[in-house]
């Protein structure tokens, strides 16, 4: 039996946190997910602090807030002076390994301005230890591909087309990937974490084990491709059509009119917002299947654990960057300010728990993938730094009760600014900096904060699917105030508090936790 500590962190990518068994969903097969569920907590609200990957990557592996952290965008450079989970296991011995991905781009202040990563959406976090990386813009994979036998197409991405592709195909198909299941990324990903995995079993060892679905092409290799009838498939939410959902919000109309099915389907043409129920029925259950994928290859990793006398020492967190629209609001992808870009999944099963109060619980209280790092660390007996917004969700593990004073809302954010392949400012009438929006959001209400386009609010016991923005009406001007003042508190007690902790005094230093 192996005595010592080791972490799995396993980050799957555009994972909608509503698309869990435990939760309720009517379709979705995942055995392995919820066998790990039933031995762990399952947190029922838990979100991203941003969207899409590099700031949502940002908040979970530093444990910040975009409003600290501010690589507020893919392409946004990562300021190096913070920490996140890589550096901060080290210093308890650990090396921790990636595999995957992190979409970071570095800080340009200590990077060459010719370094290849500025030609690329994001590279690698500093501090990890890459054991399964696919490259800059997948050419490990490709070339693993060709290695194999395969002969890749002149654009080797046209794996992901699908079988037999016919002139009609032009976004969600019911036909295969021409990529078979045995060699698709996701068995990719997993062989590249069994084989770091059996080079350290006489060690500690800390595994982010990353997954590139069920991000987008939606395609999904046979059997996957049909594991879900689409007719069974919940029907989307959304207005009566996108002009009417457009009139929610100028933003919400910028992306109706641009986001483009071509961004979500290898044989993409048209914007997305013109796909028909059908269309996102049968897209429902491609992204199903890719789910079904995942869980199919999580379960070698967890086999190979027990297998190898390692389950019983290692702390298993399941969660993902951020969400995926999947037709919801006429939309695909994630941005804007909807739960279903941001609303993410989180399992935490720690293998010291043995009590039945909390082994299979759902927990209901708000948490935020902020909360990751300082999770971790604290099962590792590791100080969480003062920086970090997050908190530890351990006593919802050992004890099955909230600690004291936890948080009641969640705060997430987005920013809209023009990068290379999307200009909303010029459409919309901002600033560069100024294009972005802060959400608070409880039980009851959802308050949308623009730096410079009108605000929103939403009654959630009235219009649970958020159809209706109240903002406006003088019914609730008194309770879009006090939303207003829950965000500037937020913002003003998590500013930046890296050393806020330290004062001079005539003693000398001080220092307060």
């Amino acid at each position: 039996m192996h005595q010592h500590k080791n972490v799995l962190l396993i980050v799957v990518d555009q994972w909608r946190g509503d698309t869990l068994a435990m939760l309720g969903h009517p379709l979705i097969k995942t055995p392995n997910i919820e066998s790990l569920a039933s031995e762990g907590v399952t947190f029922a609200r838990h979100y991203t602090q941003a969207v899409p990957c590099g700031p949502g990557r940002a908040s979970l592996l530093t444990g910040l807030y975009m409003m600290n952290h501010r690589a507020v965008q893919n392409t946004i450079p990562l300021d190096a002076r913070h920490t996140n989970i890589a550096l901060e296991v080290r210093k308890a011995g650990y090396e921790p390994a990636l595999v995957g991905y992190t979409t970071t781009t570095p800080d340009p202040r200590v990077t060459a301005a010719q370094d290849p990563r500025y030609t690329v959406l994001g590279a690698d976090m500093e501090g990890w230890k890459s054991v399964g990386s696919w490259g800059l813009k997948m050419e490990a994979y490709f070339g693993w591909l060709a290695a194999q036998g395969v002969e890749l197409p002149d654009n080797p991405w046209d794996i992901w087309l699908p079988e037999g592709l016919e002139a009609h195909d032009v976004g969600a198909t019911a036909r295969p990937s021409v990529i078979p299941a045995h060699l698709s990324d996701t068995t990719w990903f997993t062989d590249k974490g069994l084989d770091y995995l059996r080079s350290v079993q006489n060690k500690p060892w800390f595994l982010h084990l990353g997954y590139y679905r069920p991000h987008p092409p939606f395609a999904a290799p046979a059997p996957y491709h049909d594991m879900y009838d689409p007719a069974q498939c919940p029907a989307p939410v959304r207005a009566a059509s996108p002009q009417a959902e457009g009139e929610q919000h100028p933003m919400l109309k910028f992306y109706l009119d641009n986001i483009a099915r071509k961004s979500f389907f290898q044989n993409g043409q048209g914007l997305a917002s013109q796909m028909d129920e059908a269309e996102v029925r049968q897209m429902r259950a491609t992204y199903y299947g890719l789910m079904s994928e995942v869980d199919d290859q999580i379960g070698r990793v967890f086999k190979f654990l027990k297998e190898t006398g390692q389950w019983d020492n290692t702390l298993v967190v399941l969660t993902s960057d951020h969400g995926e629209q999947l037709g919801d609001h006429h939309l695909l992808g994630k941005m804007g300010y909807f739960d279903e870009s941001f609303h993410i999944p989180m399992i935490v099963r720690d293998p010291g728990v043995q009590s039945d109060a909390t082994r299979g619980q759902i927990v209901r209280q708000f948490t935020e993938t902020v909360d990751t790092m300082p999770t971790i660390l604290d099962w590792m007996g590791q100080a969480i730094p003062r920086a970090c917004d997050g908190a530890s969700l351990l006593p919802f593990l050992h004890s099955g009760q909230a600690p004291k004073n936890w948080r009641t809302e969640v705060h997430y954010e987005f920013d809209f600014r023009n990068i290379y392949y999307s200009q909303p400012e010029d459409v919309l009438g901002t600033d560069m900096d100024e294009s972005a929006l802060a959400v608070v959001q409880d039980e009851q209400y959802k308050y949308v904060h623009f730096a410079a386009l009108p605000p929103l609010f939403f009654d959630l016991r009235k219009d649970p699917e958020q159809l209706h923005n109240c903002a406006q009406d003088p019914e609730y001007a008194a309770l879009v105030l006090a939303y207003a003042q829950k965000m500037l508190n937020w913002r003003l007690k998590h500013a930046d508090k890296t050393l806020t902790g330290y004062a001079a005094s005539p003693a000398g230093l001080t220092q307060r936790d």
